[in-house]
């Protein structure tokens, strides 16, 4: 097939031999097959800013550090520059975490490397050579969902000992092959100890996968492994040579509901008057003043 002109480059510096087909087009990539060193391989095309849909960016990037502080800086005043930096760190992210997981013993694809917006990896195949297929495409009986599920959690919990969450984990972001799961699409990645996201996105990973492979065993929705490892997480005690339980004594003590309340309703309160105080600067009377002195709390 005709390369695409962003792997033009790559076929130029014989990083790539051939295109060979158009794999998947996703929210924020567009992946092909390609043979690279005598092999099939991924090439992972990432979409400019304007055409990615990926949604809420800057809740995942959040606790991402750069060690450059030029670069950090441009990338704060979102400059061109930073902009641009901004693009090169979200695309760099995936290859940093695939690196990291690997050495935690995560499976994931094998990356050959970054260049210029374009991902190279490993082909996850099936024992028949073909693509492996998505988890979402797989069906088991209930021991396989047992066995499978309790792997991914697991790797999750290599993953938080590595100090990331995936932060998109779903039945379409893990493929299946004769050994098992494959996490794949780690570009949001999230730092579990820089994020204050980090422990929602956890539990809405684990509820995805454990959803899906609660069709097939319905015990495992009885499970709370998302508690677990926050609680393991938050304590320290992350160890991945120590299983697993699946168990979480949940918090029994009522909450506190008319405390709640009060807040919500004091907060309304203090934007209302924040309203009036505005609407009375507008119109320019003395009651614009913005600390409110000559405002009066209602009776």
């Amino acid at each position: 097939m005709k390369a695409p002109r962003r792997l033009q480059p790559l076929l130029e510096e014989g990083l790539i031999d051939e295109v060979i087909s158009p794999l998947m087009s996703g929210k924020e990539a567009d992946v092909f097959i390609v043979r690279s060193a005598g092999e099939l391989r991924c090439a992972k095309i990432y979409k400019d800013a304007a055409k990615r849909s990926f949604k809420k960016a800057a809740q995942y990037t959040e606790g991402r550090k750069v060690r450059n502080s030029r670069r950090a800086r441009a990338m704060d005043k979102r400059s061109r520059f930073g902009r641009q930096q901004q693009e090169e760190t979200w695309q760099n992210a995936e290859v940093d975490a695939l690196y990291r997981l690997a050495r935690a013993e995560v499976r994931v694809p094998r990356p050959f490397g970054c260049f210029d917006g374009v991902l190279l990896m490993e082909l996850v195949t099936d024992e028949a050579g073909d693509v492996a297929p998505r988890l979402n495409d797989v069906t088991m009986d209930a021991e396989q969902a047992r066995e499978d599920h309790a792997l991914l959690m697991h790797y999750v919990l290599r993953m938080l000992d590595a100090g990331l969450i995936h932060g998109d984990l779903s039945e379409f972001n893990i493929l299946v092959n004769e050994d098992g799961p494959v996490i794949i699409d780690l570009p949001q990645a999230v730092y579990a100890a820089g994020n204050n996201n980090a422990q929602a996105m956890l539990a809405r990973d684990i509820l995805n996968v454990t959803r899906y492979y609660g069709q097939f065993a319905p015990e495992l929705l009885n499970t709370h492994y998302a508690e677990e490892l926050w609680d393991r997480f938050e304590s320290g005690e992350l160890d991945p040579e120590v299983p697993l339980t699946g168990h979480f004594d949940l918090p029994t003590e009522a909450a506190d509901t008319e405390g709640v309340l009060a807040e919500i309703r004091a907060v309304l309160a203090e934007e209302a008057q924040r309203q009036r105080r505005l609407r009375a600067a507008e119109e320019g009377g003395e009651d614009g003043d913005e600390d409110g002195e000559n405002e009066r709390e209602p009776n």
